[in-house]
């Protein structure tokens, strides 16, 4: 996990580095073996693990950070867009709303059944959609009410997935 980050990110600070490489081995290790149902078998295989695409951890975990690093260049907190409601007129920007109001819905899902990879699957598909707005929906280069409003939307995504992962004894770095 250190060597992906030091890639990805080599100006990133040593002692930083390592804590985030930790988050990123011990959470790649935990969301394998929760992905999956409990009553399958799969391969033990470190860098399927490991890798940023698809559903693993690390692919989450970049998609918390990734919105991390959204507010840092916008200059702005998270809390400062709370209680914003976002205005929903690109179809990324609906796919993506609708898949944060799944939330509630997954997570009693995956209790009732006794099923973490049920939420699992559903982080993968949120991180999924987040992907597809970021790719269709500037935040940074758009202006006022529209760059608010994705913001929000930015910081709902970042609230959910780390409230997930954090259900799975997951963490969700800020940097990576």
């Amino acid at each position: 996990a250190d060597a992906s980050i030091r890639e990805k990110n080599p100006e990133l600070d040593a002692v930083v580095r390592e804590k985030v490489a930790r988050q990123i081995g011990i959470g790649a290790v935990k969301y394998a073996d929760l992905a999956n149902d409990r009553v399958k078998d799969y391969v033990f295989d470190w860098e399927r693990m490991l890798s940023f695409d698809g559903n693993t951890a690390p692919y989450l975990q970049y998609a918390h950070a990734r919105i991390c690093s959204i507010f840092r260049r916008a200059d702005e907190t998270r809390a400062s867009v709370r209680g914003v409601a976002p205005v929903v007129e690109h179809p990324a920007e609906r796919a993506l709303a609708l898949a944060l109001l799944q939330f509630d819905s997954a997570v009693h899902d995956a209790l009732d059944r006794f099923s973490p990879h049920r939420l699992c699957t559903y982080l993968y598909d949120l991180a999924s959609t987040y992907t597809s707005f970021y790719e269709h929906c500037p935040v940074l280069k758009v202006e006022g009410e529209l760059r608010t409003s994705r913001l929000a939307l930015c910081d709902l995504t970042a609230r959910v997935l780390e409230r997930g992962l954090g259900m799975l004894g997951i963490g969700a770095p800020e940097q990576m």
